[in-house]
């Protein structure tokens, strides 16, 4: 699990850095887990652009993931780690007892042949699943369900982990990577360890293709339009008025930085203890 560098003999590849998927030990995905990922082209349900910058891209299938790992004290063995296009971490295909295969995101140290479960008398070990409640303070985790059953929402990219500050029996003070501290419902399920790829950060696409190939289109700047296309535009050459000094902001006139954008009065307010900033 690390970065390769390619030998520059073409332009695009002088920067340009790749994984070496020494992880991966299995190349073909589970066919019973897969089914069609459709473009949507940043379009909504009437046709309209609301999310710019997006379209094109490779084809792909989205791999089933089994983010409530709800089968309660089955064990199940590691067949192989895959990658997947469509998140950042890596992915494991477990096969339980009885015969079932799923997916679920591989943990840094999973490896083939292991076992995992779900279980609140599960051991304390990379891959398996237990309550938030369960976990002694200080260990890593990830896939962290904020309301009971509905499944991982948080700490799922690559490399990303959380940290168990204190808990008891109705609610369990976790730490982000961000730095907030925030409270979970104590009966919550978590799955410990830190998720797998931590080097993707290091990642250097070396060209705009590369770009491309995940779907992000071009990005024109706002300064380089005009006045009528963007309130960032106009003046002459490089100007940095754009109408008056205009602070940075969206085509919309909506300010992008410093601008705080997190209502006030929010119902998940009361659960963070400690903000991201340390305020």
């Amino acid at each position: 699990m690390g970065q390769r560098s390619l030998k520059p003999i073409t332009p695009g590849t002088r920067h340009y850095s790749v994984s070496t998927f020494e992880e991966i030990t299995k190349h073909e995905p589970e066919k019973s887990l897969l089914k069609p990922l459709k473009k949507s082209g940043g379009r909504n349900n009437t046709g309209r652009i609301t999310s710019r910058h997006r379209g094109g891209g490779h084809k792909r299938k989205y791999r089933i993931i089994d983010f409530k790992r709800n089968k309660l004290n089955v064990p199940a063995t590691v067949i192989g780690i895959e990658y997947d296009p469509n998140r950042t971490a890596r992915i494991a295909l477990l096969e339980y007892e009885d015969g079932e295969k799923r997916y679920i995101l591989a943990p840094d140290k999973l490896k083939t042949g292991d076992t995992v479960i779900t279980s609140p008398e599960a051991e304390f070990k990379d891959g398996n699943s237990l309550p938030l409640r369960k976990i002694p303070s200080g260990l890593y985790i990830h896939n962290i369900e904020m309301k009971p059953g509905k499944g991982g929402q948080l700490v799922r990219s690559a490399g990303t982990s959380a940290q168990v500050v204190a808990s008891d029996d109705k609610y369990t003070q976790v730490k982000m990577p961000s730095g907030e501290i925030r409270m979970f419902p104590s009966i919550c399920y978590a799955t410990l360890g830190v998720v797998s790829n931590k080097d993707h950060e290091k990642t250097i696409w070396g060209k705009a293709g590369r770009t491309r190939w995940k779907g992000v289109r071009p990005q024109t700047r706002g300064m380089v339009m005009n006045p009528i296309d963007h309130p960032m535009g106009g003046g002459e050459g490089t100007s940095k008025s754009g109408g008056g000094r205009q602070h940075p902001s969206t085509p919309w006139g909506k300010y992008t930085k410093g601008l705080k954008t997190r209502k006030k009065g929010k119902l998940s307010d009361k659960y963070i203890v400690r903000k991201r900033k340390g305020k």
